[in-house]
């Protein structure tokens, strides 16, 4: 009855301004290397959900992995947060304990709390698999959550870079989701001029170049944002610069749009990485730059 409940006020109040999901990816991990708690969780929650805008969506990595999904799932409910859940699915058993571990969540605390699921990340850019097995495995999680009471109105996709959604050799993947993840990140894009003068316009153009493969091969799929950043410090990438200057015009300019545009999910809520750093919050949970739109 409780899951029942927290579903019912979450739909209720998905409307007008919110129309889209808008989150921040966090990793399961803390800056040791320890695993995230149930309280590291909800402290994500808690800081996210009091920042410029209101953000209430995480978009996790895996579901066993970290125990990720049995400390998140609750930490989120406690929270009134959401999950953008997701499968790795590198080699069959651990695949299989990624599928049974989102059961498990499911089958515990109903679906009231997920966003949606990706089954893989990147995994094509990677070329860690084929379209054809990546798709079936699409399939197979699809067929896993019709199983569970609301499971079927889960929609199911993919994450993976805008180059790979581009390359026609991966279209099976499109036709098994509902949705398509892209990742664009102009700081990368060495292969052209990519100052952050040409920031939004270069993220715009490979999400625009998604969306036309997309409507072409699965009309009437979305095209979910589901990582871009600029990085607040880090080596220069051709003409790509690393600052909280940069980092700052690039969530103004490019962030700002995308969660006013569509579903997007934010890279990163924190970064232990010491480079580069995409993480819009420092160590002690607090924002390296204005993040008002």
């Amino acid at each position: 009855m409780k899951t029942t409940t927290y579903a019912l006020a979450l739909a209720a109040s998905f409307t007008g301004a919110n129309a889209y999901w808008k989150g921040f990816n966090s990793q399961a991990t803390m800056g040791n290397g320890a695993c995230k708690t149930q309280a590291d969780w909800e402290k994500d929650f808690n800081v996210m959900k009091a920042l410029p805008g209101g953000f209430s969506s995480i978009r996790v990595y895996a579901s066993s992995d970290c125990n990720t999904l049995a400390n998140a799932v609750p930490a989120a409910i406690a929270t009134g947060g959401t999950i953008l859940a997701s499968v790795w699915t590198q080699d069959d058993a651990h695949f299989d304990r990624e599928k049974q571990a989102l059961l498990a969540a499911v089958q515990q605390y109903g679906v009231g709390w997920l966003v949606a699921i990706t089954v893989g990340s990147e995994d094509l850019y990677r070329k860690e698999t084929s379209a054809s097995t990546l798709a079936q495995k699409i399939y197979d999680v699809r067929g896993m959550m019709t199983t569970v009471n609301g499971g079927s109105s889960i929609e199911i996709g993919h994450v993976d870079t805008w180059t790979a959604w581009v390359d026609g050799a991966n279209e099976d993947v499109i036709r098994a989701c509902d949705f398509v993840g892209t990742d664009g990140y102009p700081y990368f894009q060495s292969t052209m001029s990519n100052p952050i003068d040409q920031g939004s316009n270069l993220f715009w153009e490979s999400t625009q170049a998604v969306r036309d493969v997309v409507n072409r091969v699965k009309p009437g799929a979305w095209v979910w944002i589901t990582e871009s950043g600029w990085p607040s410090a880090g080596p220069t990438e051709n003409q790509a610069v690393a600052n909280v200057e940069n980092a700052q015009r690039y969530w103004s300019e490019v962030a700002c749009a995308a969660f006013a545009a569509g579903h997007t999910f934010w890279y990163t809520l924190q970064d232990f990485a010491a480079t580069p750093n995409f993480g819009v919050l420092d160590a002690n949970y607090n924002p390296l730059y204005n993040l008002a739109c």
